[in-house]
Formats: structure tokens, C-alpha cells, sequence
């Protein structure tokens, strides 16, 4: 059954939007849940539909109207999960590299999404996220939080949004990396590559990273990088840019540096034993959404990541 609520304006949202105003009356529902429901007409403002930019004046009655949600087509799969936390609000997942995220063209099935309905007990999800806060590539091994109701969403998009969420990542790229250092750029999708992004651009969008070495090889450097911006492929692209691609990558580098080199290279071998691209989400911090609590979840280096440290160590 559809939900029905009645909502009068205060006066003190007089000159609002109607969408920020309806965020602030219903904050259980993710902005993009809000917006759907406006683009959809099920939001009346005086009894007609309106548009999100309509302004108001106080005193208004919303009629607002959730519609139960329709099957999408992404079906539950029995796939392996390792979950760090999960309570009745969210869970924080530690992502195996190679797994999709979510569905898309050329990947359908088998995704994260897919193995969270069957962990979720549903046979099907509607809309398209599922509660997904951020994501991490194919590759990026480590920590993801799925929010489990919608105003989990609302709370964790906002404190990403907000820059409140601390994301560090390690990361093995070529050559030996200044002991510390941090990195505030223009950031974009490159003008040429559609596939790829860029910090050689002039865009009003940055990118802020921030690394510390944490063990240093003759020809690699194992970091902790920082994350104070959320681009896409930022940490791949601003080491590759700097010049240390990360071991293995295919798109920024890594991979090509490594064609170059011996057989019997360090650098190569340890970029073969780990196969993907060296970077693995190892800590996420935020405060709970619900009860305010910091949750500090570590996700321990998978065996691939390990097995390239013993080669750099000269272990194997």
C-alpha cells in the first residue's frame, strides 16, 4: 500500500524551494528519493502537482504520497560478502577486488548489489543504489558502506557530501614517493579519454589528497593516502599524474611502467602476484547515523596485497 502524508509548510520555510523544503519535512528520504517523488507528481502542493524550484510562501499543505516500490530487475545472488558492521541501519562491507559494485551493461549480475539482496533477504530491490553511500572501482579492494533505510542514506550522503567521513586508503604506486605530502588540483574527465579523468584541466571541481609514506622499497612506495574529496579515480590519477602510478594499473599507467621492466624486476613481480591495480580501502570513519557514535571499521590487507609486500620485502 502507498504511504499518505499531509505536511503544512512553517512559516519560517516561507521563500524556500519546494524541494529543499521538502527535504527538511521529510528527511528520512534520500534527495534522490525526493526528487523522484516530485518528478513523478506525488508531491501536491495546494492540491496540484509542482515543480521542485516552486516557491513557497508558509502555511501550504503538501500532500505527499510514497508509492510502494516497483521490482528493478536486480535479482538476489548467494555470493560470498565479509561484513565489518551491520546493525538495523547499515552495514560496512569489505569488498573483495574484482567485484563490480553494481550492475551495469556488461555486468548484470554477479555484482555487490546482487549479493546484498540475498544477505538482505529480497528477492528483488527497486531503484538503482540500493542504500550505496559511494562506491569503490572493480579492482579496489576494502571498505563500502550500504545504508539500510532511507534516512541512513539522507544522514550518510550528507556527511560525505559534508566531507565528515575520514577515508584512507593504501596504496602501492612506482618509485619512492616524498615521505608526506598533499595534493589540491582542478579535477575532471579527461577532454580526449572518456574512460579515464584528469587533474590537467581548468574546472572549478578540485581534488584533495593527502598521503604519508608508510614503507619505502628501491623502486615502489607503500602509502597511506588521505581522501578529503570523493572523485572518481581520484588517488589512481593524482600518483599517476605526479608521476608514481599505482603497481598494475592498466588505465593510469602502472601496467605500461611495468611492460618495461625485466622479467625478474621486483616491481614487476610484485605487480603479477597482486594482479589489479594496489589500492585497497583500508579504514572508514563516521558517525552513526542514528545514534551519533563514531564507527571506526579497518578492513585487513586481502592475501593478493600481501603477497606483492613479500615480494617488495624480498620474502619470495
Amino acid at each position: 500500500m502507498a504511504e499518505i502524508r499531509v505536511l503544512v509548510v512553517p512559516p519560517d520555510m516561507s521563500g524556500l524551494r519546494l524541494d529543499v523544503a521538502l527535504a527538511r519535512l521529510a528527511p528520512e528520504l534520500s534527495r534522490s528519493r525526493a526528487q523522484r517523488l516530485l518528478d513523478g507528481g506525488h508531491v501536491l502542493l495546494c492540491g496540484r502537482p509542482a515543480k521542485a524550484a516552486a516557491r513557497l510562501r508558509g502555511g501550504e499543505r503538501l500532500d505527499l504520497t510514497v508509492p510502494d516500490p516497483e521490482p528493478s530487475g536486480l535479482l538476489a545472488q548467494d555470493l560470498p560478502l565479509s561484513v565489518l558492521f551491520e546493525d538495523r541501519d547499515l552495514l560496512v562491507l569489505d569488498k573483495a577486488a574484482g567485484m563490480v559494485v553494481h550492475p551495469a551493461r556488461g555486468t548484470p549480475h554477479s555484482t555487490v548489489v546482487n549479493a546484498l539482496l540475498h544477505h538482505l533477504g529480497m528477492p528483488s530491490v527497486a531503484g538503482e543504489r540500493l542504500g550505496l553511500v559511494h562506491r569503490l572501482d572493480k579492482d579496489t579492494s576494502g571498505c563500502l558502506v550500504v545504508a539500510k533505510t532511507e534516512a541512513a542514506l539522507a544522514a550518510l550522503q550528507s556527511s560525505f557530501k559534508a566531507r565528515e567521513v575520514e577515508k584512507r586508503y593504501l596504496a602501492l604506486c612506482h618509485g619512492r614517493l616524498a615521505p608526506e605530502g598533499t595534493l589540491d588540483t582542478p579535477y575532471g574527465r579527461h577532454p580526449r579519454d572518456r574512460v579515464r579523468f584528469t587533474a590537467r584541466l581548468e574546472t572549478v571541481r578540485r581534488a584533495v589528497t593527502a598521503w604519508r609514506v608508510r614503507e619505502a622499497f628501491q623502486a615502489a612506495t607503500l602509502a597511506e593516502v588521505a581522501l578529503h574529496t570523493g572523485r572518481t579515480h581520484q588517488i589512481r590519477v593524482h600518483l599517476s599524474e605526479l608521476g608514481h602510478p599505482l603497481l598494475a594499473d592498466a588505465i593510469y599507467g602502472g601496467a605500461r611502467r611495468e611492460a618495461r621492466l625485466a622479467p625478474e624486476e621486483t616491481v614487476r613481480r610484485a605487480a603479477e602476484a597482486l594482479g589489479r591495480q594496489a589500492l585497497h580501502a583500508w579504514r572508514l570513519g563516521f558517525d552513526h547515523p542514528r545514534t551519533g557514535k563514531r564507527l571506526e571499521l579497518e578492513a585487513t590487507l586481502p592475501a593478493d596485497f600481501q603477497a606483492a609486500l613479500a615480494v617488495l620485502r624480498g620474502e619470495r
